[in-house]
């Protein structure tokens, strides 16, 4: 039998040693940031929930025209629709229908006096607006009931219906436009249609 001296002891204790560290090595220094780039992505769905909190832009926004005649305020309030892409014209809107011409609560057109739209007498007061498209012609309604969702229309309370000039915008216009325009008096722009119809007092004041 071969003699363990107390040297090859110590030898044999400094190998089990070793062997045990290379088994179980101790972390290494740049193994630190490990967690941190693993937690990173449980952060991100909360970076990304911050703008929720941000209120976002509706699709169609109101908005409001205006004039005044001897100064008193005549408005239109109504939704403002954007093309994103979409045919209009014959499309969206088709013609030979009544279109609620704006988007959502419907179209009000406020007057605190009596005007004359085109050739037909409107007295003073809140109406509702919606207009008949053709590919040649169109007309706007005058419509005496208010505060209705835009497509809740009823024909038994239209005031009067006007004919409008249709004419070709210059460029495309991508968000639905109403103006009231000293001299020229109601526009509506949207795609590439423009229409219009004179407003005047119905007695002297301008």
């Amino acid at each position: 039998m071969k003699r363990i001296t107390p040297f090859s002891r110590a030898a044999l204790a400094a190998a089990a040693v070793l062997s045990l560290g290379a088994c179980s090595p101790e972390p290494a220094p740049d193994a630190e940031p490990a967690p941190d780039t693993q937690a990173a992505p449980a952060a991100q769905p909360q970076a990304q929930a911050q703008p929720q909190g941000t209120p976002q832009q509706p699709a169609s926004p109101r908005d409001t025209a205006e004039m005044a005649f001897a100064g008193e305020r005549i408005y239109v309030d109504y939704g403002r629709p954007y093309m994103r892409g979409r045919t209009i014209m014959g499309g969206l809107v088709p013609y030979g229908r009544v279109w609620r011409t704006g988007a959502n609560a419907a179209t009000t057109f406020v007057t605190p006096r009596d005007v004359r739209i085109g050739e037909t007498l409107v007295p003073a007061g809140t109406y509702t607006l919606y207009t008949l498209p053709g590919e040649q012609a169109w007309q706007l309604i005058v419509n005496k009931q208010t505060g209705q969702w835009g497509t809740q229309y009823d024909p038994a309370q239209d005031l009067t219906r006007i004919p409008m000039k249709v004419e070709r915008t210059a460029a495309p216009v991508e968000q639905f436009t109403i103006s009231l325009v000293p001299g020229t008096g109601l526009v509506m722009e949207w795609e590439n249609t423009r229409v219009s119809v004179p407003i005047q007092p119905a007695t002297g004041g301008a």
